[in-house]
């Protein structure tokens, strides 16, 4: 049964670049191995991700991530049995936030600055579906 989950969390202040690349280039190698996809958006200190596959691969990823001091503050958005993939094609994938457009984060939000404390854990999943349809998702070596 394939499920999608997304949550958000603060980083810790040993977070920064260099981590953040480390931490991408770990879960897709881990990933690839426990048929999780998925997306990761860092921004202004916040994690924003979503992760898909079997019911327990992502229940025991959640689990691992929220107790890793890297992360604080971790809030559950959503949680759901799905039929497809949305991220099928990333083993994880981060979003380019180069690419996304202030008044796109306007079109969910109070304010153009991400922050999915701030909206409903459908907001978010919508806003990283249309950064999909406008390719603002990469996936680094």
């Amino acid at each position: 049964m394939l499920v999608r989950l997304m949550y958000v969390s603060r980083a810790s202040d040993s977070v920064n670049q260099n981590e953040l690349v480390a931490i991408l280039k770990k879960s897709k190698t881990n990933n690839v191995g426990t048929g999780i996809t998925g997306v990761l958006c860092f921004s202004a200190g916040i994690f924003l991700q979503v992760l898909e596959g079997g019911r327990s691969q992502v229940s025991a990823l959640y689990n691992k991530i929220a107790n890793d001091p890297r992360h604080h503050d971790v809030v559950l958005l959503s949680f759901e049995e799905v039929g497809e993939r949305s991220f099928a094609g990333w083993s994880m994938g981060r979003a380019n936030l180069a690419r996304l457009n202030p008044s796109l984060v306007m079109k969910y939000s109070e304010t153009a600055l991400l922050n999915p404390y701030a909206v409903s854990g459908k907001m978010s999943m919508a806003l990283f579906n249309e950064m999909v349809a406008s390719a603002a998702i990469i996936c680094d070596s």
